[in-house]
């Protein structure tokens, strides 16, 4: 039970159904950012909760998404009256009080995978379906903003900077489940770069989906030493050579080193041919499947899908079913969408002037996203239908109505 402080309220509700008090303090307590006074207007889990509904409230001001918050309160009369409302300067104090840190472990707890085994478009053969791909932010035209984040474009100039995120998404429920956030330009500033720092994050139940830009042999070998499965897309110009044709259409192939060349990569060949043993660190064995989706473009003009699986076996996931779940990547750029146009709202940018407040805002969006996510997927799955069909547009109307709702709150 709550005390009489509204602080201690605002814990219970919509916001918290995913991202319990007691982890939160527990992030707040392991990087020593607790509150300096207990009777504080604005203490560190207010503040979180705070950063998650300004993604719901995107357009609001400070104070308006304060507001949202505590009204419905006010008029329960859950706490003394002795508490009242900070002001836009207080609350952008405390947020720098908190960091980004706090957000990003809380987000890192709480983001598990929420799709059952009755989650429709979930699954392939066992295997949890999840993706990687990334998106980009406006952020305000402040000096550390461009310092940190740079302006895209090859010379580097634009309206704003933008901070580049890529993130690991549960494709069945649009969940995202890992992000990483660097700049648009400069040493380490890829969706590759970003990527790596996911890989270790992947499950041996898991099979990973990626676009072509994500494949180089060092970032294969990575995410498949983590015991989880791949399904990628491949360049047109890598060369996959047929060793072995297969009954669903795919056919064995191997995957090599571009350092290894001329007779030693003719000799690698030779050995995968003859089923030898393959030096993980020069070559690895693959499964191709190779399709054109027929109701795109013109016969003359349809583009080769070239997938590359480490699933070897053709009757644990046949080619068709490996196509079907490739298709399922999609789902990613629905999940992207969703935090940028639905949340945030087409053409804005975030509201942060600094580098560590821009990571607090887009980890802020992370959970909020996550909860929605969480909310569909189990309200689809209890009415056996793929998430994908429930629209989020209105789910967030409806929650966005029920966070003003004294009823989500227990008195």
């Amino acid at each position: 039970m709550p005390s009489g402080c509204l602080p201690d309220w605002i814990s219970f509700g919509v916001l918290a159904a995913s991202v319990p008090r007691d982890v939160v303090d527990d992030a707040v307590a392991a990087h020593g950012r607790g509150a300096r006074r207990s009777d504080g207007k604005l203490p560190p889990h207010v503040v979180l909760y705070f950063a998650m509904a300004m993604a719901l409230f995107a357009e609001g001001d400070y104070e308006e998404v304060m507001a949202q918050l505590t009204d419905s309160l006010a008029r329960l009369g859950c706490w003394d009256g002795g508490w009242t409302a900070p002001t836009s300067g207080g609350i952008t104090q405390a947020r720098a009080r908190l960091g980004w840190e706090v957000v990003a472990e809380v987000f890192g707890q709480v983001a598990r995978p929420v799709a059952d085994p009755l989650t429709r478009g979930a699954w392939l053969g066992g295997l949890r379906l999840v993706s990687v791909d990334g998106c980009e932010w406006d952020v305000p035209d402040s000096r550390t903003n461009a310092a940190e984040f740079g302006y895209p474009g090859t010379n580097g100039v634009g309206a704003f900077p933008k901070a580049r995120m890529v993130g690991l998404v549960e494709t069945g429920s649009g969940a995202f489940l890992a992000a990483r956030i660097g700049a648009v330009r400069g040493a380490g500033s890829g969706e590759q770069s970003l990527a790596r720092r996911l890989y270790p994050l992947l499950e041996q139940d898991m099979l990973l989906l990626a676009d072509r830009n994500f494949y180089s042999f060092a970032d294969w070998c990575q995410a498949a030493d983590t015991g989880a499965q791949l399904l990628w897309r491949m360049e047109a110009n890598l060369r996959l050579p047929c060793l072995q044709a297969l009954p669903d259409g795919s056919y064995l192939s191997v995957v090599i080193d571009s350092a290894v060349k001329g007779a030693a990569r003719a000799r690698l060949l030779q050995a995968a041919a003859d089923g030898e043993p393959l030096d993980p660190q020069r070559a690895r064995s693959v499964r191709v499947v190779e399709y054109e989706v027929p109701d795109r473009g013109t016969a003359a003009t349809r583009e080769l899908i070239c997938l590359a699986t480490t699933l070897t076996d053709p009757t644990r996931a046949p080619a068709q079913d490996l196509a079907w779940a490739y298709h399922r990547r999609w789902e990613h750029e629905l999940a992207n969408g969703q935090l940028k146009t639905v949340l945030r709202g087409p053409g804005r940018i975030l509201r942060s002037k600094s580098p560590d407040m821009v990571r607090q805002e887009i980890y802020g969006y992370l959970l909020t996203h996550y909860a929605l996510s969480a909310l569909i997927c189990r309200a689809a799955t209890e009415a056996d239908i793929d998430p994908d069909r429930v629209k989020v547009t209105r789910t967030v109307r409806i929650v966005r109505r029920r966070i003003d709702d004294p009823a989500a709150f227990s008195p």
